[in-house]
């Protein structure tokens, strides 16, 4: 098991942090950072590429479908091979920094609805986009792992069900999908059941409190998850995943109000502490 964190906690443009941040992660005992890629160029990560490798730690990234001129579930074509490229371009910005695996819902953009839930058209057009990403994405060695948001945020795909069943029909050795605790916590009965239900789809996860804040001060239950986690057999990135009001877009789209946590190192050392401790306690 590998302990990553989510740096869009500290802002978008994951270039402009120092290095001496990335350094402290790296003395608490994370092992790599997950990386937001929504803007930027290829040149711009692969610089931050060699900053991460000379410091040590490995990558993940999470990309987002930013508005409604790239979305898969489209009926316009052009608005779909608009999708493919937005989707080929990240892939090109991980591949520069080094990441192994992109993650994050690309499946519609965040806080766009139809008033229903999804319609098969529209799960059939995401379908022919994502299959055309999962052959991008092995070329450039890259895993997959589509994330399931809340219905509060999105309607294409909210349960990881849905999720699994997804997979299922891109069929493709490059495509799985991410448990996140706390869009579980929101949507799923049974949180701890969604995961072990569709272990075999999950190569990635999330470690996110119900508020969003510091894992382990509020009620989701992390020894009970991370232990069925560890029971599974599963043996990925436990990545956390916290969110402030660096970036107002994004804190306006996650509804994020007030500060969550009194300061970035607080987030960083308890949060490790927490994976590690219930980690080593399931074993």
């Amino acid at each position: 098991m590998k302990v990553g964190m989510n740096t869009l906690v500290l802002g978008g443009q994951p270039w402009t942090t120092d290095d001496a941040i990335f350094a402290r992660l790296k003395e608490i005992g994370y092992d790599g950072v997950e990386l937001p890629i929504f803007e930027g160029t290829p040149a711009d990560y692969s610089a931050l590429g060699k900053r991460l490798d000379a410091i040590g730690l490995e990558r993940t990234f999470v990309t987002i479908i930013p508005d409604e001129t790239t979305n898969p579930i489209s009926p316009d074509p052009d608005v779909r091979e608009n999708a493919k490229r937005r989707l080929e371009w990240a892939l090109e910005c991980g591949n520069a920094v080094g990441a192994t695996l992109m993650c994050g819902p690309w499946h519609s953009p965040l806080g766009v609805f139809s008033g229903d839930g999804a319609t098969d058209d529209e799960l059939h057009r995401l379908e022919e986009v994502h299959r055309h990403t999962a052959e991008r994405a092995e070329e450039a060695g890259i895993q997959l792992s589509l994330e399931a948001v809340n219905r509060f945020e999105c309607y294409a795909k909210n349960t990881m069900a849905q999720l699994a069943d997804h997979a299922a029909r891109i069929d493709h050795r490059n495509f799985g999908v991410m448990y996140d605790t706390f869009h579980a916590n929101i949507e799923e009965c049974d949180p701890i059941a969604a995961f072990t239900d569709h272990a075999q789809w999950i190569n990635h996860v999330h470690i996110s409190e119900n508020d969003r804040g510091i894992p382990g001060r509020g009620h989701i239950d992390f020894e009970a998850t991370i232990g069925a986690i560890r029971h599974s057999g599963y043996d990925g990135w436990l990545t956390v995943e916290a969110f402030g009001r660096t970036i107002p877009t994004l804190a306006a789209a996650t509804r994020i109000w007030r500060d969550l946590f009194p300061d970035h190192d607080t987030l960083f050392v308890e949060s490790h502490e927490l994976i590690r401790r219930y980690w080593e306690e399931a074993a």
